[in-house]
């Protein structure tokens, strides 16, 4: 039976970003922004939707340098400007219905992940603690499986993060 709960072996990386924390906030929230730097490197992301309040929904496509295309968004739970993001992510048709992963019949259709922003002399440390929601034993154990996976692919969004932010 699924429970309502985040896996004590979910994910957490930290990092330190050499800008405001105002601005981090905004990179994550502003769609003309999130579109430059989200996702794998060389993947193109249109975002077709970013309501941004408890319950609203971003939606969005990214395409693979190959033209692959897949649909995924978040749900935000809890929003604290310019601190606190809370969000259900999810794999996702282009009407924005929660589907299952491409890659795996038993990767968690949610997780939750909390990311938190704090400021020190400019600089931002952006944490972000994850993992699944509302998901059946088999999920867990191939989240965590993929972990790994999971942190490299985040540490390499993050470093498209750090390079936009030099930009602006």
């Amino acid at each position: 039976m699924a429970e309502n709960r985040v896996t004590e072996s979910g994910l957490m990386i930290s990092r330190v970003f050499d800008a405001p924390r105002e601005l981090v906030f905004k990179a994550w929230t502003e769609p003309e922004r999130l579109a430059q730097w989200w996702g794998p490197k060389g993947y193109e992301l249109k975002i077709a939707k970013l309501d941004l309040r408890p319950g609203g929904m971003f939606l969005g496509s990214q395409r693979s340098p190959e033209g692959h295309v897949m649909w995924g968004k978040f749900v935000y739970q809890e929003i604290v400007a310019p601190e606190k993001l809370v969000f259900i992510q999810s794999f996702s048709d282009e009407e924005g219905n929660t589907i299952r992963a491409p890659f795996s019949g038993t990767w968690p259709l949610e997780v939750i992940n909390h990311l938190t922003l704090t400021e020190d002399l400019g600089k931002t440390t952006l944490t972000l603690k994850g993992g699944p929601y509302n998901a059946a034993d088999e999920e867990r154990v191939t989240f965590e499986g993929m972990r790994p996976h999971v942190q490299q692919g985040f540490v390499g969004t993050f470093d498209q993060l750090d390079a936009f932010l030099a930009k602006t």
